[in-house]
């Protein structure tokens, strides 16, 4: 009687300590991890206030990061080659993946605004602008897209569109430096045209 006792005593404390061990102590349970869409409010808001030129390049270099996250292994290879066809001057190559990046994953923002760039490179400005467009519907503060949009009124010579773009970069990187130096050079060109 006394050893099944025993037995049944070891038994209920090997439960007892076996229970505790799964629990795991309250001060050590990690953080909840933020959404990338969290991740990403936070990273604007600090690119918004930040104040230092360097700190808000690596602040928008963190933003590029997440943006070029796109989930699909796929998409990233994808991606990948169509920066190396961009980077040999292949455009009509880097558009086949870039055209089978947005079929693959619609509502990948950065899929958009890359084929926008090799429109704008190729000087398709119609169609660059029909991609800068899905790019904004998809991600409202895409200072990159509203910077190319700035780009291509200046070139096909809408000056005060490509004022009211840059100010909108702005808005959004008030540290961007290329974006400071165009809103002033075309607010005096305004000026001076009496516009």
């Amino acid at each position: 009687m006394r050893i099944l006792f025993a037995f049944f005593t070891a038994l209920f404390l090997f439960s007892a300590v076996a229970a505790r061990a799964e629990d795991p102590p309250a001060a050590t349970t990690p953080p909840v991890a933020l959404t990338r869409e969290a991740r990403l409010d936070q990273l604007f808001a600090d690119l918004k206030r930040e104040r230092n030129e360097k700190a808000a390049e690596r602040n928008a270099g963190r933003i590029w990061s997440e943006w070029f996250q796109s989930g699909s292994a796929s998409v990233d290879l994808m991606m990948q080659w169509s920066q190396k066809a961009m980077d040999d001057q292949k455009f009509d190559v880097a558009l086949d993946f870039l055209d089978q990046v947005v079929i693959l994953q619609p509502t990948y923002a950065e899929g958009w605004n890359r084929r926008a760039t090799v429109h704008y490179m190729m000087k398709n400005f119609g169609k660059s602008m029909s991609d800068i467009d899905k790019t904004l519907q998809l991600e409202p503060r895409h200072f990159g897209a509203l910077s190319g949009l700035a780009q291509i009124m200046t070139a096909t010579g809408h000056k005060q569109s490509a004022l009211e773009a840059w100010q909108k970069v702005l808005a959004i990187y008030p540290m961007m430096r290329s974006a400071q130096n165009q809103v002033a050079t075309l607010s005096e060109e305004l000026t001076g045209e009496g516009i």
